[in-house]
């Protein structure tokens, strides 16, 4: 089977072994599983049912993984996005009036037009025409906010009505076990320890056993019966109607820009450039199919740094990823015994090499020195890349204006920020 995979991946042309892979597939799947749980319970507040959404979730991953191990070669992982799934249900279904059905005929029609998009030379147009510095605004930003997530998840910050946020009970059990994990997974990382980050996730298990912090899950059954309405279970009842379309929109956008800003992000990460264009494909069309399994587009997630820092080079990492997305449905209970405390240092640790692409920004010229810091900035206090991106994207052609640099602004950059800043006024209309 290795030489199999060896002629499938180029595991060698790419230096990286088939041990690697496997165990980068696994620690980017342990980093973003939680996604199934949160995911679907995301669209139930659609009026999906839960187990339905589960299920959606889980297919999405898997097939969206296939989809950039086999097409693009890439340790990249494709799951629904975190932002665009709030965006799907808060904004297109509880705001905007749609069923959750014309939702879903809204995410399939917006995962076209991305295909279209990514196919033609649209795409390249679209990267050269968005500056280097706001393409590595958006990766620190993102590090930024993997790094929020991880400090979140192990407790060393809580949210604080007063201050926002503060810094947690360093007496608790969790944070203890979070401070120990990350100190073990820091030492393991420095020295280059094989499998590094998958050593420090067990030793956090281990002592959340020993702290009484980790609750084996309890079995439990699934019915998947309510998925037969859900897949391919998209309306077009309301395609003649404004909201459907602006609802498009919003989602078109959304996706287009995160997604070439995350996988330039990733690409650049791997060293491995050339396989921008493959894997923004494999994501357009993962995202148009999310629209038919019942599920919010899928995004390049950001957690798909811990598996590429962990040594994963090819696509068998994101193949073995989505293996264990399709095995989760009957592994819950064991995925469940893995505590925040153990993932929360790889989240940190990925959230600082991330970090180091701000020295490729140049500071000194503030016309793209200030929009690069509103994106960096915002991703993390809003909680959105989505935000983070729309802001820094209409700020920097503002500032080239102000300061007379227009000509440093190609002409499809004022387009895209046109666009960014009525997406971000639809609200007010919608």
């Amino acid at each position: 089977m290795r030489t199999w995979m060896e002629k499938l991946f180029h595991l060698r042309a790419y230096d990286t072994t088939f041990q690697r892979e496997l165990i980068a597939g696994f620690i980017g799947f342990v980093t973003i599983v939680y996604i199934v749980a949160v995911n679907a319970s995301i669209l139930n507040d659609a009026g999906i049912p839960m187990e339905a959404g589960i299920l959606a979730t889980v297919l999405t991953a898997f097939i969206g993984s296939l989809l950039m191990a086999f097409w693009a070669n890439a340790p990249i992982i494709l799951v629904p996005g975190m932002g665009i799934n709030a965006l799907f249900t808060y904004t297109l279904c509880q705001s905007m009036g749609l069923t959750w059905q014309e939702a879903l005929a809204a995410v399939f029609v917006s995962g076209l037009i991305f295909t279209v998009i990514v196919f033609t030379k649209a795409a390249t147009i679209l990267s050269n025409a968005i500056p280097s510095s706001l393409k590595e605004a958006i990766t620190v930003g993102i590090g930024l906010f993997l790094t929020f997530i991880g400090l979140q998840k192990g407790g060393l910050i809580v949210m604080n009505p007063s201050t926002f946020v503060a810094l947690g009970d360093l007496s608790s059990p969790h944070v203890i076990v979070t401070l120990i994990t990350l100190i073990v997974t820091l030492i393991l990382f420095a020295r280059n320890v094989p499998g590094n980050f998958l050593i420090g996730i067990a030793a956090g298990t281990g002592l959340g056993f020993l702290f009484g912090i980790v609750e084996p899950g309890g079995g439990g059954t699934f019915s998947f019966a309510d998925y037969g309405s859900v897949f391919a279970g998209f309306s077009f009842s309301a395609i003649w109607a404004l909201p459907f379309w602006i609802a498009t929109f919003s989602l078109a956008m959304v996706i287009v820009f995160e997604n070439i800003g995350l996988i330039h992000g990733h690409t650049s990460m791997l060293g491995q450039p050339q396989k921008f264009g493959r894997s923004l494909q494999a994501n357009a069309l993962s995202a148009a199919i999310s629209g038919i399994l019942g599920s919010s587009p899928t995004v390049s997630t950001v957690e798909t740094a811990a598996g590429i820092a962990a040594g994963g080079r090819t696509g068998l990492t994101a193949l073995v990823t989505g293996t264990l997305f399709l095995l989760s449905l009957g592994l819950l209970p064991v995925i469940k015994m893995i505590p925040d405390g153990a993932i929360a240092p790889v989240l940190i640790i990925i959230g600082a090499l991330m970090l180091q692409n701000v020295q490729n920004i140049n500071l000194k010229d503030f016309s793209e020195g200030f929009p690069a810091f509103l994106i960096i900035a915002i991703i993390p206090l809003s909680y959105s890349i989505v935000d983070g991106i729309a802001f820094g994207f209409v700020a920097y052609p503002l500032m080239k204006l102000a300061l007379g640099k227009r000509r440093e602004v190609p002409a499809l950059m004022y387009v895209i920020a046109g666009l960014f800043l009525l997406n971000l006024m639809l609200p007010i209309f919608a």
